[in-house]
């Protein structure tokens, strides 16, 4: 029934091999399969995990559309998934025409492993995204031996625009800062999401706390020169931030998060006390 099966390490995304009762770690990376050296963004099998229970996707390698299916291990010692890879090069229909040739399915399947992890305003990632990636990226930086700085961004004077303008301004404002965020980071390693109202979080890994900052202020700066819109000249706009970096030393991404927010607090409310 199915072409592939294989458990897996969802934090780790590491292949797990069954030897004498118990699960092994091996080198092989699960995400290699697709060949495009890179992490899903709408890991199936970590949401499985967490959430205790299957969940199905479609995913496209070079040549192949498979159906994925991932079904979560009880009891085991360790956290392991069981996938299930189906072949549907060749039966899967969508619609009229053929949608295995060219770009149209790719598109197709993109948008909707999109729908899962992007924020349909800003098409950042969002917070579904931050609980099921933060994980495997505290892990990685921990084994590499490599600083991990994660940074709370929240958008000063937004309820004043939201009032004094209205919500479409505002989602356009949000939309706005978003898009400053986002065009200033390129590295595979380094996203951002929306993280929920006008809160965005930023994740830089091998990215140290000065060198963090020194990114984030440029992005300050950037947004401050922006305009609200026509109807709102003379609105400034700025941001708050706190930066907390993690290096050699195991802090759960919940803590990692917590102590960005609690800075961002502080020196929105010392700019506050400023004004």
């Amino acid at each position: 029934m199915y072409d592939i099966v294989r458990l897996v390490d969802p934090i780790n995304k590491s292949v797990l091999d069954y030897r004498q009762s118990s699960l092994v770690g091996t080198p092989d990376v699960c995400y290699h399969y697709w060949e495009n050296n890179r992490i899903c963004d709408n890991c199936i099998s970590i949401r499985s995990y967490y959430e205790n229970k299957s969940f199905v996707k479609m995913e496209k390698s070079r040549d192949n559309v498979l159906l994925v299916t991932a079904i979560p291990i009880d009891n085991a010692d360790s956290p392991a998934v069981l996938e299930l890879l189906k072949d549907a090069t060749d039966t899967m229909l969508v619609g009229n025409g053929d949608y295995n040739e060219g770009e149209i399915f790719s598109r197709f399947i993109k948008e909707l492993n999109d729908a899962a992890v992007r924020d349909p305003l800003t098409s950042l990632y969002n917070r579904r995204f931050v609980n099921e990636r933060l994980p495997f990226d505290i892990i990685n930086a921990l084994l590499k031996h490599k600083p991990l700085s994660v940074c709370f961004i929240d958008l000063d004077n937004f309820k004043s625009i939201n009032d004094l303008y209205g919500h479409e301004t505002g989602d356009l404002t949000i939309k706005a800062a978003g898009e400053v965020i986002s065009r200033n980071i390129s590295h595979e390693d380094v996203w951002v999401a929306r993280y929920g109202g006008d809160e965005f979080l930023l994740c830089l890994s091998d990215t140290d706390e000065d060198q963090a900052r020194a990114i984030v202020e440029y992005m300050q700066k950037e947004i401050e020169k922006m305009p609200v819109n026509q109807a709102a000249e003379g609105v400034s706009l700025s941001i708050s931030f706190g930066i907390e970096t993690m290096k050699n030393v195991p802090v759960t991404a919940e803590e990692l998060i917590r102590r960005a927010d609690e800075k961002m607090y502080k020196a929105k409310k010392e700019k506050s006390s400023d004004i």
